[in-house]
């Protein structure tokens, strides 16, 4: 099948167009700056072929068009008639208790989507917008909703509840969710490809460390816990979000600083990580040269960073009750040996041992890194979301053929 992916934003949607019988990635693209006069659209093909165009384009379904029109560019030759197109698969951030797995897009869906808005106000609305406007483009395809939350939904209660009165989970579903349950989902199932069994009897933790960060905690292949909570700011330090805390904090800053709910927000969600302690940039690469350079508070926030990490290894292979393999993966993790080194050292009471020179080979493969000595294996794996997007949309739509 050919699958068109979207991950649609407030102003933006990335793209891809895959082919699932090769997982060949066709085309892959994004639209930025929507409701705006000058919108920049970009494609690059698998021929390695790049456009990039700036026009007015207004809202989620003109950049749907965009793009399509974009495909079908005599230069490019990616696409000759829309007709090519067999199905639509869209991440959708949050999928609350009712989506557990992913679903082809019906009205009914759609309305639990929307009443799932109060758990996700930044992400799902634009999320049905791309829906809906996909819905325009491509009349009478198949389309169907991956939901970040799903992989996470096998958590045993003990890991999702939180302390607080058990009433504003029963009437505000007050809970920990979970988020990249697509890369942690993918990374864990890519293991067949190193196992013979793949997952299966594994105590895996998987980490995906990029400008938003999360680890999870696999038995067996299903997530049992992961460090992401009711929102993505629970967890590790990330590029400008707090992760965990004291909760007291933030209100005695805000009786402090007189912040606004809003204020308040954008502190623990775009100031404070490592762009917060280091005061420089939320960007590792940028940190890693400034330590190099002797900048101490640089390297204050790649400390912090990198324990933070190493403590959930720590935990998760006491709630696992075990480890077998550890995964990195996502912009950093695939990228960052000194993130890998700082990160497995003083873990070999867990058996972790990394080879060092395995670590520090530049590859966009997949591979081993830890030593011949190691009794848990580590691996570096790059993730492919939107494979696993167009994979499962694929499979949904067979299976409603048949029903």
């Amino acid at each position: 099948m050919i699958i068109l992916t979207l991950n649609c934003g407030s102003s933006s949607v990335k793209y891809q167009l895959i082919n699932t019988k090769n997982k060949e990635k066709l085309a892959k693209g994004s639209v930025e700056r929507i409701g705006m006069a000058s919108s920049i659209i970009s494609i690059a093909t698998s021929d390695d072929k790049k456009k990039k165009l700036t026009k007015e384009i207004l809202d989620h379904t003109a950049a749907v068009g965009a793009i399509l029109n974009l495909m079908k560019d005599k230069d490019l030759k990616i696409l000759k008639s829309f007709d090519e197109i067999d199905a639509v698969g869209h991440r959708v951030v949050h999928g609350g208790e009712e989506f557990k797995n992913s679903m082809l897009i019906t009205k009914e869906v759609k309305d639990k989507l929307r009443e799932n808005f109060k758990l996700a106000p930044l992400h799902n609305p634009p999320n049905l917008k791309g829906i809906e406007a996909a819905e325009r483009v491509l009349t009478g395809r198949p389309h169907v909703g991956v939901f970040d939350t799903a992989f996470h939904s096998s958590m045993p209660e003990k890991a999702y509840i939180y302390a607080l009165p058990y009433v504003f989970y029963k009437k505000y579903q007050i809970r920990r969710y979970g988020f990249h349950g697509t890369s942690h989902r993918y990374v864990s199932e890519y293991l067949s490809k190193f196992y013979k069994d793949g997952a299966k009897g594994k105590k895996v933790i998987t980490a995906h460390i990029g400008n938003g960060a999360s680890m999870a905690a696999i038995v067996d292949g299903k997530s049992v816990d992961t460090s992401m909570g009711f929102t993505p700011l629970e967890g590790l330090v990330m590029g400008s979000r707090s992760g965990d805390l004291d909760p007291a904090i933030i209100l005695y800053i805000m009786g402090l600083q007189e912040l606004s709910k809003s204020e308040a927000d954008s502190l623990l969600n775009k100031h404070s990580g490592l762009m917060g302690i280091s005061g420089l940039s939320s960007d590792v690469r940028d940190l890693e040269e400034e330590m190099e350079a002797g900048n101490k508070r640089a390297k204050l926030a790649l400390d912090v960073y990198c324990y933070r990490i190493r403590k959930y290894v720590g935990a998760y292979a006491a709630a696992m009750g075990g480890l077998d393999t550890l995964i990195f993966t996502a912009g950093v993790g695939e990228n960052s040996s000194f993130l890998r080194k700082s990160v497995c050292g003083g873990l070999d009471f867990l058996g972790i041992s990394l080879d060092e020179k395995k670590n520090e080979e530049k590859s966009s493969e997949a591979r081993k890194i830890s030593s011949e000595k190691s009794k848990a294996d580590i691996f570096v794996i790059p993730t492919d979301e939107e494979l696993v997007i167009a994979l499962d949309t694929e499979k949904i739509v067979k299976e409603s053929k048949t029903t």
